[in-house]
């Protein structure tokens, strides 16, 4: 017979959900009282782009993500070596860096 323990958290993960939401751009804003994360997607030489999903967080689970964040980055970088990060431009690069192409 299994026991099970009462502490334990049963979560679920749909086939959509679990296939994920590509995001190159994330925005935070607060208040007092939470924490919202819009994740976007910016494409090339598009002039718009669309929040793709936004999560809001009280500033308790904000200060724990960035926690395990800084965690999951170390290991990473442990196994992975350093991850490069680009100096920072003014506005956010709308070419990606990269040559435009041409048709």
């Amino acid at each position: 017979m299994e026991e099970q323990n009462e502490n334990q958290l049963s979560i679920e993960l749909s086939e959509e959900i679990a296939e994920g939401t590509y995001s190159n751009l994330a925005i935070i804003t607060h208040s007092s009282s939470e924490f919202v994360l819009d994740f976007i997607r910016v494409m090339p030489g598009a002039p718009k782009a669309r929040v793709k999903s936004r999560i809001i967080l009280t500033p308790e689970h904000a200060k724990r993500l960035l926690a395990a964040l800084e965690d999951n980055v170390e290991k990473f970088e442990a196994n992975n070596g350093r991850i490069k990060v680009q100096p920072e431009h003014p506005g956010f690069p709308m070419n990606f860096g990269g040559t435009m192409g041409q048709a």
